[in-house]
């Protein structure tokens, strides 16, 4: 099994943009947005506190969390 921080590379805009559209299209989060500073305001749900993350890294982070949530409860429940 693979480490799970096995990047060789940084995570750029794109990757983290491409994260970022699939989580709110598949309703795993309400929003995400980037802004001209390179952050990212994330919101889980409409009533939820909006976040701030620092920069791609931290987006294709929370999106590897997300998908690792959603794996995990899928295999519970078989």
């Amino acid at each position: 099994m693979y480490p799970r921080n096995s990047r060789t590379t940084a995570a750029t805009t794109a990757e983290a943009g491409a994260w970022a559209e699939v989580l709110v299209r598949h309703q795993l989060l309400h929003a995400a947005v980037l802004l001209p500073t390179g952050q990212w305001l994330v919101q889980a749900t409409p009533s939820a506190p909006i976040r701030v993350l620092d920069g791609p890294a931290a987006m294709v982070e929370l999106a590897a969390r997300i998908q690792h949530r959603t794996r995990t409860r899928k295999a519970r429940s078989r």
